[in-house]
C-alpha cells in the first residue's frame, strides 16, 4: 500500500496541532484531486498530536542533530548503569539535566518561529521535559520522538532501566552456600548504589518540577498581567481612534458647510455687482428721464409767455 510522501507527513506534524486537522483534511483532498484515493486513506489516518507531543515532534523534525546526541546519551546512561559505574552515571545524569535543560529552550525558540503556535507562557513544557526524560529511559519512547511522529506526551516513573544484577535465590544444592555471598555481594552493594542514585535522580526532578511549576505559575501570572495591559491599551487605542474619527468626521462637515457658505458668498457678490450695474443704469435713466422732462417743461413755458404777450 502506498504511503504519504516523507515531506507532506513531516509538514504536517510541523502544523500547530488546532490547524493540523484542517491541513490534513486538505492534503486528504488534494490526493484524490489527484487520483490517488489509497494514499489519501493513509495520509486520513494520521492523528494529530497534543501541544506537548507536537513541541517534541517540532524538535526532532527540525534539530534532529540535538535528537540524535539525546538517543547517544541515553545509550551511554543504560550502558553505566548495567555496569554499575556510580561516578560515570552521576556525571551523565547531570549531563542529562544540562542537555534536558537546552533542548526545552530550544522546543520554546522554535514554536516561537511558528505561526498560530500558542504563547511562550502556554507551551506545555513540562511535559515535554518529561518526555525528553523518558526517551533516555526508554529505547521505544526515544525512538518515538525520533521518528517526529509522537502523538501524546510521555512520562517514565524511574529513570534508566532496571538493573539487573544477576542474583538469583539459591535453595538446597543449587549452588554451594559458601560460594554464593562472596559472588552476590559486590553485586548487592552496586545493586544498591544504582538505587540510591535512582533515588537521587527522582529527588532532583522532583525538586526541578517544584521550581518549574513555580516559575510557571509567575510566568501566567505575569502573562495575565502583560495580557490585562494590553486589553486596556487596545481599549484606550479604540477609543482614541474613535474619538479621531468623530472629529474627523465634523472637520470634514465644518469644511463641507465653508465650501457651501463661500459659494453662497461668491453668488451674493455676483448678485451685488449686477444689481449695482443696474441700479447705476436705473440712474441714469432716471437723469436723462428727468431731464427730458424739464426740458419739455422749459419748452411748454416758453410756448404759453409768448401767445400772452400777442
Amino acid at each position: 500500500m502506498p504511503e504519504p510522501a516523507p515531506d507532506l507527513v513531516d509538514e504536517l506534524y510541523r502544523t500547530p496541532p488546532d490547524r493540523f486537522v484542517a491541513a490534513r483534511d486538505a492534503a486528504v483532498a488534494q490526493a484524490r484531486q489527484a487520483g490517488d484515493p489509497r494514499t489519501a486513506r493513509e495520509i486520513a489516518r494520521l492523528r494529530r498530536p497534543t501541544v506537548a507531543a507536537w513541541l517534541v515532534n517540532l524538535l526532532a523534525l527540525d534539530r534532529p542533530e540535538l535528537v540524535a546526541d539525546l538517543v547517544q546519551l541515553a545509550d551511554a546512561l543504560r550502558t553505566a548503569q548495567r555496569e554499575l559505574r556510580g561516578p560515570r552515571l552521576r556525571e551523565l545524569s547531570a549531563q542529562r539535566r544540562a542537555v534536558v535543560g537546552a533542548l526545552v529552550a530550544e522546543v520554546r525558540r522554535l514554536a516561537a518561529d511558528v505561526e498560530g503556535a500558542p504563547s511562550s507562557g502556554k507551551l506545555p513544557l513540562a511535559e515535554v521535559e518529561a518526555t525528553l526524560n523518558a526517551a533516555l529511559s526508554d529505547v521505544q519512547v526515544a525512538e518515538q520522538v525520533r521518528s517526529g511522529r509522537l502523538l501524546r506526551a510521555t512520562h517514565y516513573a524511574g529513570f534508566g532501566e532496571v538493573p539487573r544484577p544477576q542474583l538469583r535465590l539459591v535453595t538446597g544444592g543449587e549452588e554451594p552456600p559458601s560460594a554464593a555471598p562472596a559472588r552476590q555481594q559486590p553485586t548487592q552493594r552496586g545493586a544498591l548504589r544504582a538505587e540510591q542514585a535512582q533515588r537521587a535522580a527522582r529527588a532532583e526532578r522532583e525538586r526541578r518540577r517544584r521550581a518549574l511549576d513555580k516559575e510557571l505559575t509567575r510566568a501566567r501570572t505575569d502573562q495575565d498581567r502583560a495580557e490585562d495591559e494590553l486589553a486596556g491599551a487596545a481599549a484606550a487605542e479604540r477609543d482614541g481612534a474613535a474619538a479621531l474619527d468623530r472629529l474627523e468626521a465634523e472637520l470634514a462637515e465644518l469644511e463641507r458647510r465653508r465650501a457651501v457658505a463661500e459659494q453662497e458668498l461668491s453668488r451674493a457678490r455676483l448678485a451685488r455687482r449686477a444689481a449695482e450695474r443696474a441700479a447705476g443704469a436705473a440712474r441714469r435713466r432716471t437723469g436723462e428721464v428727468e431731464a427730458a422732462v424739464e426740458a419739455l417743461e422749459a419748452e411748454e413755458d416758453a410756448g404759453s409767455g409768448g401767445g400772452t404777450a400777442d
